[in-house]
């Protein structure tokens, strides 16, 4: 089994800001609370974003695992648009230019949602070519989530169909199947 899991909540999370890649945000104070009175299935090896909120989460949920850090876990590059909120952005060209792409552009002066996905794939690979050698948790953000569940889940859907709230994730069994983890 692997137990992928979104961070918990963050300042950011809270008021609908583009955190990505550039800003290595911790958890706030809600977030730390309600991953507290969480109780996660024990698994064999850990896995995170090396940015303090998946590192935190990963360290409340798992307190007695050691963590493996994969630098191609991390969120989504926003560019432009990093720390920003739509009520900000709203009437700027270039994010009504990517909202009309519907996310698919690159993100001003960022990613775009395809570079990222294919970073996010391709760091999960290792992982997936091992999930019959015992459970794995992988603590990331809600962007890596959905970038692996679109490749690797069965029955399959789109990258948005995946969209998972902070704390809360996937059971993702050797066969691509899947449940949701509620927070």
């Amino acid at each position: 089994m692997i137990f992928l899991i979104r961070h918990g909540q963050t300042a950011g999370n809270l008021e609908g800001r583009y955190i990505g890649s550039r800003t290595d945000e911790p958890l706030c104070k809600m977030g730390k609370e309600q991953l507290a009175q969480r109780k996660m299935p024990p698994v064999d090896v850990v896995f995170a974003s090396p940015m303090k909120r998946c590192i935190q989460t990963a360290q409340l949920l798992y307190p007695e695992k050691n963590l493996e850090l994969i630098e191609d876990f991390r969120e989504c590059d926003f560019g432009a648009f990093e720390g920003k909120n739509y009520r900000e952005l709203d009437g700027q060209t270039d994010y009504q230019k990517w909202i009309d792409s519907g996310g698919e552009a690159a993100f001003p002066g960022g990613e775009s949602r395809k570079t990222f996905a294919a970073r996010c794939v391709k760091a999960f690979l290792p992982i997936w070519n091992r999930r019959t050698e015992g459970d794995f948790a992988l603590v990331a953000h809600g962007g890596t989530l959905m970038a692996i569940m679109e490749a690797f889940a069965c029955p399959q859907g789109r990258y948005f169909d995946f969209q998972i709230e902070n704390g809360a994730g996937f059971m993702l069994r050797p066969d691509g199947t899947y449940e949701k983890i509620s927070r």
